[in-house]
């Protein structure tokens, strides 16, 4: 008989969090679902199978809750953390200049801290369970080229991307396997939020205008599954990520000339 395996996923209470989670649940795997949010996590749960999961109340942006976190999931799947999914993060658009401190310090502290603080966390349960173990970073198209009016966004994601590389190494002798996933715009709620404080159109209006697509969460899902049980180290989604990922690597002239464009005709994304 197979031993059942384990997920801790943040960001939990909806979105990309709850797609990864009715995802891994269909695959017959034990969730642990973590977020601030516990309404959402608590409707994360019912759509999943009785039994099939466990809530646990998490500020990614807190190293002692982290730990706290981990150590009651841990029990609750019997012992054992096969994966971690450090997927929670929140958006941040606009142009550098007319973002408060407030919004980069808060954007920082929860894309780009909260998954160290949730790597170093995890490594104990992942060495633990390997090999076999994984953990998956939710990365962005935006950490493979930066763009006017997502400085921040950018360099918290260029950061996530430089962990996932970093830890592939340092945990290569562990037999963890450390890899990211890479969406462009995903239709979630958080779209619908505006870029920054000092803007009130939602980020979705900002996308639409640019002519970029959105990728449906269930495809990210289906990526996060497939990330944990493949090979790849970056795992692009979406026609926009794409392009991206390959144009950054082969025609660096090309992207950049056309960023700027984009940002002189008024369509930047999210700023």
């Amino acid at each position: 008989m197979r031993e059942r395996k384990n997920i801790f996923i943040t960001g939990g209470g909806s979105g990309i969090g709850r797609a990864i989670a009715q995802r891994f649940a269909r695959g017959g795997w034990f969730v642990g679902l973590a977020d601030i949010n516990r309404a959402g996590m608590e409707e994360t749960a019912a759509s999943l199978p009785d039994g099939q999961s466990s809530i646990h109340m998490l500020d990614v942006r807190d190293p002692k809750q982290w730990e706290e976190a981990l150590a009651a999931f841990s029990q609750a799947a019997g012992g054992r953390i096969d994966a971690l999914a450090n997927n929670a993060g929140v958006p941040l658009g606009g142009d550098l200049a007319k973002l408060t401190t407030e919004e980069i310090d808060r954007t920082l502290a929860i894309n780009l801290n909260g998954v160290i603080y949730g790597a170093r966390a995890a490594y104990p349960h992942l060495k633990a369970a390997a090999p076999g173990s994984c953990l998956v970073n939710t990365c962005s198209a935006a950490g493979l080229y930066g763009q006017a009016g997502m400085t921040v966004y950018c360099a918290s994601k260029f950061g996530v991307r430089a962990i996932t590389e970093a830890l592939d190494v340092e945990w290569a002798a562990d037999d963890i396997r450390v890899t990211d996933v890479m969406p462009s715009f995903i239709d979630t709620p958080l779209l619908a939020q505006s870029s920054h404080a000092a803007d009130n159109r939602p980020i979705r209006d900002r996308v639409s205008a640019a002519g970029l697509e959105f990728t449906p969460v269930e495809d990210v899902a289906e990526t996060f599954w497939n990330a944990v049980h493949g090979k790849k180290l970056h795992n692009p989604i979406g026609k926009t990520a794409n392009k991206i990922m390959l144009a950054a690597r082969w025609l660096p002239s090309y992207i950049r000339g056309k960023s700027r464009q984009l940002a002189r005709d008024g369509l930047k994304p999210m700023g």
